[in-house]
């Protein structure tokens, strides 16, 4: 079966919108929107192995204060003066300021700095986050995570998307006003409290974004909604699930709306915290994992944790080029089935002149037995929405490779002929770079052919 090996059809006719990152425009992806690019990411390609219809979507969030404090950032870096409290510091709001700029001057426009303030904030604001939301997905795409829709949270609020989940809300019969503002009365459907919709003011609030968005998903299609949020969305779920609910859907695992939190990340080089990127200034980025381990080995260790445990990694470990490093291991399983089989080639053992499986002894039976295990394994691991069995499940088939090249011979020794056990054994030897493959693939790692 090849590169199909482990496919199934658990999944077949089910649409599954999966949101991840979906990190706010105003800054580099940090190291928890990494973890997600790379779980998320992972998992798409896991469903989609089990037969689903993926669509990856990143939301961004585009309306409201926090990009009104980045636009606010850019002017006052701009202008030389000092970054608000509540603004974000750090090189790159230099480096992105001076493009906004750069790019005024090519376009034959006024120099934003030159404007008064309001006029230059929204400048500032159009375009910084323009290149803010390209940079980003330059990054995702260096990363190996690219997406099918990128939504934007202002264009629900542009399209008259929100009023339109308020009034269907509104004919379920669940909604109430009190104190001059409209509620859901999402206690009666889970959660701990009911939820004000439009505050008194006649403002919506920020959950009636929220609204919006998940019924904007299930009016294209997807029959599953997955949305994949960090530690900080706790709070969100009994929410959440309450107005999934509300709509007459259902939610929770596998249902209509399913949400998954991920745990922080901690980086350690030298025994010692690193906390710090040498461009964001308070936070370590994508950029900075890339650059000190590369993508294969970032994404591999990042997916091969559970996301609701919080997740440390060692730098140095990472890094190395040694079996203490778990994707350089499964990595160099792949890169030791090729030189084999290039071996075998050299000394004409050939697959195609025999296939004599009873010949096989106790060790290529329990290599086998690891190997066949893969579509079970690739089937939880998309039911469960946990790339990470994939990740150790790779690391066994590794680990049952070594220990049966030390035991079995696929080349004959200088005085032996070639037989049919040696034939039969390449099978098995190929039989394992296929799983590997396969596996890796998966997870968005290469899998090298020499090392």
């Amino acid at each position: 079966q090849g590169a199909d090996f482990g496919r199934t059809t658990t999944a077949a006719g089910t649409t599954v919108n999966l949101e991840y990152v979906s990190a706010n425009p105003t800054g580099p992806l940090h190291i928890g929107g990494t973890r997600w690019a790379a779980v998320g990411d992972s998992l798409a390609r896991i469903l989609a192995f089990s037969g689903a219809h993926v669509v990856r979507e990143y939301y961004f969030n585009d309306h409201g204060n926090q990009i009104d404090h980045f636009a606010q950032s850019l002017l006052a870096r701009a202008k030389g003066r000092e970054v608000p409290a509540d603004g974000y510091g750090g090189q790159y709001i230099e480096d992105i300021a001076n493009q906004v700029i750069a790019q005024c001057e090519a376009a034959g426009e006024p120099d934003p700095r030159t404007l008064p303030d309001d006029e230059s904030q929204e400048v500032f604001r159009q375009r910084g986050v323009d290149l803010m939301f390209d940079e980003i997905k330059e990054q995702l795409h260096t990363f190996r995570a690219d997406f099918d829709v990128y939504f934007h949270e202002q264009s629900l609020h542009d399209s008259g998307a929100v009023a339109e989940a308020i009034d269907r809300l509104r004919d379920q019969g669940v909604l109430f006003e009190d104190q001059g503002a409209l509620w859901l009365r999402s206690t009666d459907f889970g959660d701990d409290k009911d939820r004000v919709i439009v505050k008194s003011d006649g403002e919506t609030a920020y959950f009636a974004g929220d609204i919006a968005y998940y019924l904007d998903k299930r009016n294209r299609g997807a029959d599953q909604c997955v949305y994949m949020l960090g530690a900080d969305h706790h709070g969100y779920i009994g929410r959440m699930y309450a107005m999934a609910r509300a709509f007459g859907d259902e939610a929770g695992p596998g249902k209509n709306m399913e949400i998954l939190i991920g745990q922080l990340v901690n980086l350690v080089r030298d025994g010692k915290p690193v906390r710090m990127s040498k461009r964001a200034g308070t936070v370590v980025t994508m950029e900075d994992l890339v650059e000190a381990v590369g993508v294969d080995a970032a994404r591999y260790s990042l997916v091969r944790a559970s996301v609701d445990t919080t997740l440390e990694l060692d730098l140095d470990v990472v890094a190395s080029h040694t079996n203490d490093n778990p994707v350089y291991y499964v990595q160099y399983a792949h890169a030791r089935t090729c030189s084999v089989a290039a071996n075998a080639a050299e000394h004409d053992v050939r697959r195609e002149d025999g296939f004599v499986p009873e010949q096989l002894e106790a060790a290529d039976s329990e290599l086998l037995g690891t190997l066949a295990r893969f579509p079970d394994i690739a089937a939880q691991a998309a039911a469960l929405r946990e790339p990470h069995r994939i990740a150790r499940y790779l690391e066994e088939v590794a680990g049952a490779y070594h220990t049966w090249y030390g035991k079995a011979r696929v080349t004959p020794r200088a005085d032996e002929d070639v037989t049919d056990l040696h034939r039969t054994r390449l099978w098995v030897n190929d039989a394992a770079r296929q799983v590997l493959a396969n596996g890796l693939e998966l997870l968005g790692v290469s899998a090298p052919e020499k090392m």
